[in-house]
């Protein structure tokens, strides 16, 4: 493990517990992941989350896509289970595609929605509810997001199972109009919104700052690698996998948004920062788990 990044004590015991599995483990020991996301122009973005949530140790992943791009999505690993579900005339799913989503979420541990998803009318009720009814972990981001910065406040009651949001700074901005742009006042308007929406908000950037609104943590790992195109759909995927396997939100945010940052290191070194894609720091992810060994 690097020493520039350790990983507080609390936390490597987190990883170490993960990292070592028992002699007769089964698949279904190590959570469900189902990633809802995906439309005609981007059907990498809910690959790369459901390949990320497999290399963070999800036992089983399930993702939810538009039918036309469900034989491209399948096509990136085979280990992946794919649904093609009804879509509009621009790609994105249909309004009659929402009831089929939510009697798949019923067997997920975890539900990451928002990677490629686009935007329409239909997609802000299903991520609305989502984020009311369904009681087990549900990760938001991109275009999940996106929708619930579009609902009316007044609808999102306390929700009825762990939240994660994983907002970058302009997201955040998008979420909650009236963040300012001093830092100490961005970073406080930060921890209010996350206290507000009873959830663990993640916002990535340089020194991503991880938050449920009482307990903020900054993340060391990471670097100028991440700044390209698909790198927050492998952290959402990491995240989902690491709070499918029974890590608790906050904790799964937080050693999630680590290893994906030295997996992004590891593949920088490799690869250079102009050279290297989100697919590379996928790629590094068992690289990344090895090195809680070293």
């Amino acid at each position: 493990m690097s020493d520039s990044n350790p990983l507080p004590p609390d936390l490597l015991a987190v990883a170490k517990r993960l990292l070592h599995r028992p002699a007769d483990c089964h698949k279904y020991d190590f959570g469900r992941v189902l990633v809802i996301g995906g439309s005609r122009s981007m059907a990498g973005a809910p690959a790369l989350a459901g390949m990320a949530a497999l290399r963070g140790g999800s036992g089983l992943v399930e993702v939810c896509v538009p039918q036309s791009v469900a034989n491209i999505v399948a096509g990136f690993d085979p280990a992946l289970i794919v649904h093609g579900l009804p879509e509009a005339a621009d790609g994105s799913f249909d309004a009659t595609a929402v009831n089929a989503l939510l009697a798949l979420v019923q067997h997920a541990d975890v539900v990451v929605c928002g990677p490629g998803m686009g935007r329409s009318p239909a997609l802000l009720d299903l991520v609305l509810a989502l984020w009311r009814d369904f009681p087990r972990t549900l990760l938001l981001d991109a275009d999940g997001l996106n929708a619930l910065s579009e609902l009316p406040e007044d609808r999102l009651k306390i929700p009825a199972g762990p939240r994660i949001l994983t907002p970058h700074a302009g997201e955040m901005r998008r979420l909650h109009a009236g963040t300012p742009n001093g830092r100490p006042e961005f970073d406080a308007a930060v921890d209010a919104f996350a206290s507000s929406r009873h959830a663990v908000l993640v916002l990535k950037g340089h020194r991503s700052r991880i938050t449920d609104g009482k307990r903020h943590d900054l993340n060391t790992s990471g670097g100028p690698g991440l700044a390209t195109a698909g790198t927050g759909d492998v952290l959402s995927g990491v995240i989902g996998a690491i709070a499918a396997q029974g890590i608790a939100p906050y904790d799964a945010a937080r050693f999630g948004v680590w290893l994906h940052g030295v997996a992004g290191e590891l593949a920088c070194d490799a690869l250079t920062a102009p050279g290297m894609t989100a697919g590379d720091v996928l790629d590094a992810l068992p690289v990344a788990w090895k090195a809680l060994d070293a």
